[in-house]
């Protein structure tokens, strides 16, 4: 027999149960200025070729990076990715692929995250890497906090860990989250007016547990100066570098001059950019950091017929395994999308690469010299080298420049006050292997009319 329940209704018998006596109690907590008062505008119900129709009139409104010159980076490349990617990531055995804990059906996985390891360890100079970060941010935060468990116990500066003034303020968001919880006393990092380290100040870095710093930084600059950084902050701190990973085709790679750990945005390699989709970081460091190191490994062995096998290594670290004693909070990775990465990089080889960081160099410095022969247009920083992206001091506010460029079906670049609220006369220009000699020219020429504007 049911039990009689009081002559209640079911949301009063609820919140009762609570202790509260209205639904305004229960979301008393949420501001008040941010709750809907009203109803949702939507319309009445709809039969399935309405909804279709609805849905093409909306992502009619949209327009890709393709549909018009763009020069939007800011730490996402617009690069081209070949079919061959798609086609083979998305065969059966790959895309229906999940953790491989079970290595006796998964070699094929497994085997090609030993391959993406090997690709990166090789691309960054340092032997030792991992299956993949969720992104750039969240591998450089646990870089940081890789290190503060290696040398804690020995740094003079207990707990500490510096992080370049150039780290775009996203990134940083990130590292506090994860340092904050830490417990890591987190400080900056200065650079000199030409937007290159400050190795005298970065004395007082020397004995603390981790310096990050960025090569190239946020604004793009490639700064000679970061070769020295080791030699400065010594043996005892780690030195951890985010990279661009296309500029190590051309560039030298920081493990050859003393990186420590090395982090990165994995994207221009296998996927386009993507608004808040799926995207990949690549985590590689030395052996000193291996046991402490966040993600999963995969080693090579031989089975006990003396094949050659692949499996999960040192992955006692993992959640899954010792969540009261985790080191990390990755306890899954991208391990799809990375496969797509490495898939590019095998297709690109040592010398395609190197041809792919040309072209993006070229694509940079040909719209550096068509953005600066404007009058009143002059370069953040005049004698840095860059690569992928440079920044601008406009004679006006940036967004009111990137309005006018908009206007003429040109996507400019990036408000540098968005970042920094000191920069808001400064726009952030980025190239990419896809950048073209009229998509030059279109940028060049919206940005002279906008100057002659301000002037007028």
């Amino acid at each position: 027999m049911v039990d009689q329940l009081p002559n209640l209704g079911r949301e009063q018998e609820m919140l009762e149960a609570m202790g509260l006596s209205s639904m305004d109690d229960l979301f008393a907590d949420i501001p008040h200025e941010i709750r809907r008062a009203d109803p949702l505008p939507l319309p009445p119900p709809q039969s399935e070729e309405e909804i279709w129709a609805d849905a093409q009139r909306l992502l009619g409104a949209n327009f890709s990076l393709d549909d018009r010159p763009s020069f939007l980076s800011a730490g996402l490349a617009r690069n081209f990715v070949p079919s061959m990617v798609g086609m083979l990531a998305t065969r059966g055995e790959f895309l229906t692929s999940y953790t491989p804990y079970q290595p006796e059906v998964s070699q094929g996985m497994l085997q090609a995250m030993w391959e993406f390891q090997t690709l990166v360890s090789e691309l960054v100079a340092l032997p030792v890497a991992n299956v993949s970060m969720y992104d750039a941010s969240t591998a450089a935060a646990e870089a940081i906090t890789c290190a503060v468990r290696v040398h804690n116990r020995k740094a003079e500066q207990r707990n500490t860990a510096y992080v370049s003034q150039l780290v775009p303020p996203h990134r940083l968001s990130v590292i506090r989250n994860y340092t904050i919880g830490a417990g890591i006393d987190l400080r900056i990092l200065e650079h000199g007016p030409d937007g290159h380290i400050d190795l005298e100040s970065a004395t007082a870095a020397a004995g603390c547990c981790a310096v990050y710093v960025e090569q190239p930084s946020a604004l793009g600059i490639l700064d000679t100066g970061l070769t020295d950084l080791k030699d400065v902050v010594g043996e005892q701190t780690a030195l951890i570098v985010g990279v661009d990973v296309v500029s190590l085709g051309i560039v030298e790679p920081p493990g050859n001059w003393g990186a420590d750990i090395v982090v990165g945005e994995g994207q221009p390699f296998g996927i386009g950019p993507t608004g808040g989709g799926p995207i990949y970081g690549i985590f590689a460091c030395s052996e000193k950091y291996l046991r402490q190191m966040p993600g999963r490994i995969v080693g090579q062995s031989w089975d006990v017929d003396g094949n050659l096998a692949f499996t999960l290594t040192l992955s006692t670290r993992e959640q899954h395994i010792r969540r009261h004693k985790a080191t990390s909070n990755i306890c899954s990775n991208e391990t799809l999308i990375a496969l797509m990465g490495a898939i590019h990089m095998a297709l690109l080889g040592p010398e395609g690469l190197e041809r792919l960081a040309l072209r993006v160099a070229a694509s940079t410095e040909a719209t550096k010299r068509a953005l600066t022969a404007i009058d009143g247009i002059e370069l953040v920083d005049s004698g840095a080298h860059n690569f992928r992206e440079f920044a601008l001091r406009l004679p006006g506010e940036a967004t009111d420049a990137l309005k006018h460029l908009d206007g003429l079906g040109v996507l400019g670049g990036l408000d540098l006050g968005s970042w920094w609220a000191s920069m808001s006369k400064c726009m952030l220009v980025g190239v990419d292997e896809r950048t073209s000699k009229d998509d030059i020219e279109a940028l060049a020429k919206g940005m002279a009319s906008w100057v002659r504007g301000t002037q007028a």
